[in-house]
């Protein structure tokens, strides 16, 4: 269970944040993941997916994750992108979340949305955005959201991060459809910190260990999920 701190500090966090930014800063051009999307397109066509499945989605700690042979007993589909947006998952939407009529949805993007200077409240209301459309098409699914990861490449960004982690946090909430989970803090080491071991050598992207935390720590939510549909 994500720990929740002192609201008011956060969302004044997240609104100096935003007067800061102003939100000038424009969205990545969804395009330039045309092929890999086609690929997903090809491949569906020339393979059945799953009916009700476990659709994981969003940027590249998806896109590298081993989700079959981690999730062996489940339906499975994977369609993680590296370096997308919110934005970006939401261009694509119709390709691929909703063709696929998910029970559930694991979705871990925002990440790179931070990184890249937008403000935490904007990041936030692209999310609530994408839930709001998910729900209002697909309204047997549930939604697990995983906090974003704290990375020695991205140290200087937590603060913003772990804001962003609180106010999804507080919005998954409004809904039983909604859910968040703490994958941030099983990567900590003994000081609170990103733990290096548990990352290839870019320091962002996880290595084989810190995949094996992942399941560990989301498996039982997930088939606790399942259970429900």
């Amino acid at each position: 269970m994500w720990k929740t701190g002192n609201l008011l500090t956060i969302f004044i966090i997240a609104a100096v944040a935003t007067a800061q930014s102003q939100d000038q800063i424009p969205d990545p051009d969804p395009l330039r993941f045309e092929a890999q999307i086609n690929e997903f397109t090809a491949w569906d066509e020339k393979n059945d997916f799953p009916e009700e499945a476990v659709l994981f989605v969003g940027s590249s700690s998806i896109r590298m994750w081993e989700t079959e042979q981690a999730f062996p007993e489940m339906p499975v589909i994977n369609r993680g992108f590296g370096g997308s947006h919110i934005s970006d998952v939401d261009y694509f939407y119709e390709r691929i979340i909703k063709k696929y009529n998910p029970s559930i949805i694991v979705f871990y993007a925002g990440e790179n949305d931070v990184s890249s200077g937008k403000s935490v409240r904007r990041v936030l209301n692209d999310y609530q955005n994408i839930t709001k459309r998910i729900l209002a098409d697909i309204p047997h699914t549930r939604i697990l959201f995983m906090s974003v990861k704290q990375s020695g490449s991205r140290a200087d960004q937590w603060t913003e991060m772990d804001v962003f982690n609180q106010l999804v946090f507080e919005y998954s909430r409004s809904s039983e459809q909604l859910f968040f989970i703490d994958m941030a803090t099983p990567l900590f080491n003994s000081i609170d910190r990103a733990d290096d071991e548990l990352f290839l050598d870019d320091r962002l992207h996880l290595n084989k260990k810190g995949y094996t935390i992942w399941n560990r720590v989301i498996k039982p939510d997930i088939y606790t999920l399942f259970g429900k549909q």
